[in-house]
């Protein structure tokens, strides 16, 4: 097993007091049983009680189902279809809205070179370039695509001009994926042929069993359509085909990534509260919500390619837990970069908030040292860092951040990885996903089903259709 993700609470734990810790000892024991016998309700194929209704808890073991085989070895079926996609385009248009695209883009940022777009193909080691659509109602950033696919693929002979898309939506009737996917299908389709080889083959959907997108893509008789199981929802579909087939197309190491994943479910499983990440970084976000009012959780990056997977992160814990006029309000930020916005009001605003470091020891890239120039040109004074690397001050920013924290009496945490690659981000993101089911059973709020995102689409399509 890789090193494993860390989650140290120690700048925290003076705010939390020894009787409360002992009381939601047993109360996170508990949920910690309910959670797993949720998975063990779902495999039974029983019916569900009114009150589980929605249960998405396949999430949890599917990244060892994969692993192993399951599902007729669908990890194999959806490497070897990526591989195929891989070698016949140079640019992926991945379209998709929530679920359906935030957590692929956590792992673009993450996995990915940072101007990975930017890269020859060489470069990329073969992989292609990769652009989002589908996930607003945006004319002028579809329409901007449109017009750089237009401009950079001529000639749909030459690999380096040519493109397809992966369409991903479990129902198919959400209307910006659904509007986008006709868009850029029709597109694609005038590029290469209507009724072409490609027009097929590089159009892959990613749906559920039964619904308008299953029912397209069998009418159009698409090679590679992979499904969405029943049983995960959106926002828990990142080790799905939803996150892990445009993944693979990249030449990301999906298998190291279930690998992070299997094994951080098997820690939150089995390891005692104290050193369970899952169950402590619960433990620490709810007591100080219940008992210092810390309603407001930041998830502090340190670093721009981790952005996405708190941007993905802020859906998570906002749609599982933000019901019946509770549950606590994410936001993601970057730092050093936001220090110099949002840090004044962090270090001297209301007393709401719990800050949540998420840290990697070691850069993905070789580390940049600052210059020492001539003293005649040490005007700016940095010649007093004696080549210092920027990985070097940025670990003084964390430092010297938190202790100004600390100082104002305003509690931290740190979520700690290793390195930041596959397995990682494997770790993160269930570490993420389990810690929210947790703390939903733990407070008696279902976290799964979104119903309040269903008011705004029933308005808008009352409006658009006159139903």
């Amino acid at each position: 097993m890789a090193s494993p993700l860390q989650y140290n609470y120690s700048a925290a734990q003076p705010y939390i007091s020894g009787p409360d810790w002992d009381r939601v000892t047993p109360a996170l024991e508990a949920a910690r049983k309910e959670v797993i016998a949720d998975v063990e309700m779902l495999d039974s194929k029983k019916a569900v009680p009114a009150a589980k209704d929605p249960l998405d808890s396949g999430f949890i073991e599917l990244p060892r189902r994969l692993l192993d085989g399951g599902d007729n070895k669908l990890l194999d079926r959806m490497l070897d279809s990526a591989k195929r996609l891989r070698d016949q385009i140079d640019i992926l248009v991945s379209l998709g809205i929530g679920g359906s695209y935030m957590g692929l883009r956590a792992i673009f940022e993450a996995c990915c070179h940072p101007y990975h777009n930017e890269l020859t193909r060489s470069e990329r080691n073969g992989s292609p370039r990769l652009y989002f659509e589908g996930d607003n109602l945006d004319s002028d950033a579809t329409s901007g695509l449109l017009d750089l696919l237009q401009k950079r693929c001529r000639n749909p002979k030459e690999l380096t001009e040519r493109w397809g898309t992966v369409v991903i939506s479990k129902s198919g009737g959400t209307l910006e994926t659904a509007a986008a996917f006709r868009i850029f299908r029709q597109a694609l389709e005038k590029y290469y042929g209507p009724d072409s080889a490609e027009a097929r083959n590089l159009i892959v959907p990613v749906t559920g069993e039964k619904g308008k997108l299953r029912d397209l893509s069998n009418g159009r008789k698409y090679p590679d359509t992979f499904p969405i199981p029943d049983g995960v929802g959106g926002r828990f579909s990142v080790f799905t085909a939803v996150g892990l087939y445009p993944a693979a197309v990249l030449g990301v190491d999906i298998k190291a990534m279930l690998e992070g994943a299997a094994d951080m479910t098997e820690t939150f499983k089995k390891t005692a509260i104290g050193e369970n990440p899952v169950l402590d970084y619960t433990a620490v976000c709810h007591l100080l919500e219940k008992h210092r009012g810390l309603k407001t959780r930041i998830l502090s990056t340190w670093g721009k390619k981790l952005e996405a997977a708190g941007l993905w992160y802020d859906q998570l814990l906002a749609e599982s837990l933000g019901k019946h006029e509770r549950g606590a309000l994410p936001l993601t930020i970057v730092n050093t970069r936001d220090l110099h916005s949002r840090g004044q009001q962090h270090q001297e605003g209301a007393r709401d908030k719990l800050i949540t470091n998420v840290i990697v020891r070691k850069p993905s890239l070789p580390g940049i040292a600052v210059p020492v120039v001539a003293e005649t040109e040490d005007q700016d004074q940095l010649n007093r860092l004696k080549g210092k690397t920027l990985d070097q001050l940025l670990v003084a920013a964390i430092q010297g951040t938190n202790k100004a924290y600390a100082d104002d009496e305003r509690p931290t945490a740190d979520i700690v990885l290793p390195q930041l690659d596959a397995y990682a981000i494997g770790q993160l993101l269930q570490m993420l996903m389990l810690a929210t089911v947790v703390e939903g059973r733990l407070i008696g709020i279902n976290p799964y089903g979104q119903p309040g995102v269903e008011a705004y689409k029933n308005n808008m399509a009352a409006i658009l259709y006159g139903k």
